[in-house]
């Protein structure tokens, strides 16, 4: 196998490489690695110093391009030990070194600090707190509980508890932007999408294109309650 081959296959093995498995090998506290395979590694990157995410950030643009330390510190224009010095968070970098890493690896500046920068909103709503709304006309009896919402970011979630009460008429009309998916905790309905009908009952499970004309076709039993969630992309 001629070097260049070997060089892709070992670009593909460190591209794969997940950032738990970057932090315990560049040497970072087992307690951080440890947090990132118990929670989101989203959540953990907050645990973080800046120097650390700093390095976390360079060792993996490093590896996803396949280049040894000492090849992208001969590009960078920097010693062996500083640039590993870098990735192992354990110096904070001078602008100067940061622009040079930025500029052997093809990168803007601010890759190297978006981990330690983005912020982790959370949304908590206490059980039997959430915002409701009652649906009117032909959607009366359809009761909406918003269980939680996005504070950021580009894509919008809207988790809803729905309550089809006694009265309830059925409505297989609703149609909106985003996914939509569907849970059944209690009762059992007829749920069109498009031009299919698909009979739930507590456990199953609907995914689907929210575009298409969508609801409950045929109340069988009532009164009854599904998790509907909500998803798409926030308006630029």
């Amino acid at each position: 196998m001629n070097s260049q081959a070997k060089s892709k296959m070992r670009a593909v093995r460190l591209a794969q490489t997940t950032l738990p498995e970057a932090l315990e090998q560049a040497g970072l506290p087992p307690v951080l690695a440890e947090g990132y395979r118990t929670v989101s590694s989203a959540a953990a990157v907050s645990d973080l110093t800046l120097e650390q995410a700093i390095g976390v950030q360079v060792r993996q643009l490093r590896r996803r391009i396949g280049l040894t330390v000492s090849e992208l510190a001969a590009a960078a224009g920097l010693s062996g030990g500083m640039l590993s010095k870098i990735e192992n968070g354990q110096i904070s970098p001078s602008l100067a070194s940061l622009q040079s890493l930025a500029g052997a690896l093809n990168v803007p500046v601010s890759t190297f600090f978006s981990a330690f920068e983005e912020k982790r909103d959370c949304s908590f709503v206490k059980a039997g707190s959430g915002m409701i709304i009652e649906r009117q006309g032909n959607k009366a009896g359809h009761q909406y509980q918003l269980l939680g919402h996005s504070l950021g970011g580009k894509t919008v979630m809207e988790p809803y508890l729905i309550t089809l009460s006694e009265e309830a008429l059925p409505y297989p009309a609703f149609q909106h932007e985003g996914s939509e998916f569907i849970y059944m905790l209690s009762g059992e309905v007829v749920y069109r999408h498009g031009d299919q009908s698909y009979h739930l009952t507590p456990g199953d499970a609907l995914l689907f294109d929210s575009g298409a004309p969508h609801g409950p076709e045929k109340l069988l039993s009532k009164p009854m309650t599904y998790l509907s969630i909500i998803v798409h992309q926030r308006p630029a």
